[in-house]
């Protein structure tokens, strides 16, 4: 059995998390693609605690990551709901416009 080395789970976390944060800095302008980054940030972070939990042999990492999974489905719920109202009501959903929601 060949044992992949905790570094390497780092080194793709750090990945994905990069991406996402380019994401979120490219796509100002585009909700939907801000959420998907946000969502990345988030499987970059359960990553990690997978791999902790592991070389520390430790089942907490683990739990944390289903209480992380489960509030990033509540967010993706609810965030596109609020993104479907939203379109409904602007016909856009473009980030900088709805700078005009404040009341």
């Amino acid at each position: 059995m060949t044992v992949i080395p905790l570094a390497y789970y780092l080194m793709l976390s750090a990945l994905i998390f990069g991406i996402s944060i380019a994401g979120i800095v490219m796509n100002r302008h585009h909700l939907i693609k801000a959420l998907m980054s946000i969502e990345l940030m988030l499987l970059a972070v359960n990553i990690n605690f997978v791999a902790f939990s592991q070389y520390f042999h430790d089942i907490a990492g683990q739990i944390f990551v289903f209480f992380i999974l489960t509030v990033a489905a509540a967010e993706s719920a609810i965030g596109l709901a609020i993104i479907v109202l939203v379109f409904r009501r602007r016909g856009s959903i473009d980030i900088v416009t709805l700078n005009e929601l404040r009341g």
